[in-house]
């Protein structure tokens, strides 16, 4: 398979963004995708945010699975965390709370000092497509942040006010020059992190299937009606092309709607909940 990169131009100029605005605020919120909250953390941030609080916002845990622990490894690791599912609302009021209380110590510290009462200032980062701004707009409760789902789309920061005594300072998704762990750039892939127009689909999605072969292969069987699963993921795509119809001239199944048809299904959480990320030791 050819190594998966993808590091638009414009990437390199939120790099500096975030760099030059993080002294603006008083706490990082880190967007994460709840099926993959290892992969998605971006080496690049980390290194720009420094000492600065930090606050983790699951996102898309409507999706994935063994919340409680990974929510319990970040505890350990003394970093708060909150699950988050932006289109029902879940864990927003917790996010808001949390915010708020870690950025306490510096308003408080301003107001002893003389400023005005202000409110709690965060700045938003994320890689593409993580939620960012389904998370936002959930947070403001207008459609103030751009919200699709395709990578890329914010391409400024942007001030948004909560009525919670909250302002955020939005930022366009950020992934890193070059992916030493192949497995991390598929998770990248297969959670739309990365645009497919880089990718292999066909081979993306055969070690998808592999994946998902072992973590939940019920769910993989009873999705697509598939009796016996198959080890090797071209022979499952195979299987599921049979069974939805997807079929060229001469009986032959079509490998790249095959797919594309089982990408859409796993982004949309239609195979199963799924976290791809194992737990630390």
């Amino acid at each position: 398979m050819n190594e998966i990169q993808w590091f638009p131009g414009h990437m390199k100029k939120t790099q500096e963004l975030i760099a030059e605005n993080i002294k603006l605020v008083d706490l990082i919120i880190e967007v994460l995708d709840a099926r993959i909250p290892l992969s998605s953390q971006n080496p690049l941030l980390q290194e720009i945010i420094g000492d600065k609080p930090k606050l983790i916002a699951l996102t898309k845990s409507d999706l994935a699975a063994n919340l409680d622990s990974w929510l319990k490894y970040f505890g350990s690791q003394n970093i708060s965390a909150v699950a988050i599912d932006s289109i029902k609302g879940a864990g927003i009021k917790n996010l808001i709370a949390a915010a708020k209380n870690i950025a306490r110590p510096k308003t408080h510290k301003l107001e002893k000092f003389g400023a005005k009462p202000r409110s709690a200032r965060a700045m938003i980062v994320g890689v593409p497509n993580v939620g960012k701004s389904t998370l936002i707009n959930r947070l403001a409760g207008v459609n103030r942040a751009k919200a699709e789902n395709r990578p890329a789309v914010t391409r400024s920061k942007q001030w948004i006010k909560i009525d919670n005594g909250l302002d955020l300072l939005d930022t366009p998704g950020i992934l890193y020059h070059k992916f030493e762990d192949k497995n991390i750039a598929l998770k990248l892939a297969w959670t739309y992190a990365i645009n497919d127009e880089v990718l292999d689909i066909e081979q993306t999605v055969y070690q998808l299937l592999e994946v998902l072969a072992v973590k939940i292969p019920q769910n993989l069987c009873e999705r697509f009606k598939i009796e016996n699963l198959p080890n090797a993921g071209h022979e499952i795509l195979n299987e599921i092309g049979k069974k939805r119809g997807c079929i060229r001239k001469g009986g032959v199944v079509d490998v790249e709607k095959t797919a594309r048809l089982i990408l859409s299904e796993f982004r949309a959480g239609k195979i199963g909940k799924v976290t791809l990320d194992d737990l630390p030791n």
